[in-house]
């Protein structure tokens, strides 16, 4: 498959299992939903963002972030592990590449071994956190 029919590929995923709250094109929903287009914060992860994004995927995230000066408390993104392995890394590299022009990769196998041990909420928020910092 070539990189513009995976970006595609995430791109359809994406409005199909995250628009519905983070909004076409990952603007996201005040109050509700945070914006995924935040090419600062991504880019403070460096080599780690697919993890982060993978991560936050596969097992969900709750609690409280800040994100582009906004506080989203009582957050409860849902675990969207029930999509394949593929899937999970196309929706990864369309949010870091295609919403935020970063040019790192999530892989199939490698996302297959953190559905391994998925991170917990609380070490997701630690990274996010040290990340905005």
């Amino acid at each position: 498959m070539t990189a513009p029919a995976l970006a595609d590929g995430g791109r359809a995923l994406f409005n199909d299992n995250c628009s519905g709250c983070h909004q076409i094109g990952g603007i996201g929903s005040p109050g509700l939903a945070p914006p995924l287009v935040d090419p600062a914060l991504f880019s403070a992860f460096g080599a780690n963002a697919p993890a982060y994004v993978a991560g936050v995927l596969l097992g969900g995230l709750s609690g409280q972030i800040v994100a582009n000066g906004e506080t989203y408390t009582g957050l409860a993104m849902p675990s969207q592990s029930w999509l394949t392995d593929e899937e999970l890394a196309e929706l990864t590299n369309y949010v870091l590449g295609e919403l935020n022009g970063m040019d790192v990769r999530m892989t199939a196998s490698a996302l297959a071994k953190m559905r391994a041990k998925a991170p917990s909420h609380v070490d997701l928020l630690t990274r996010r956190h040290e990340a905005a910092q």
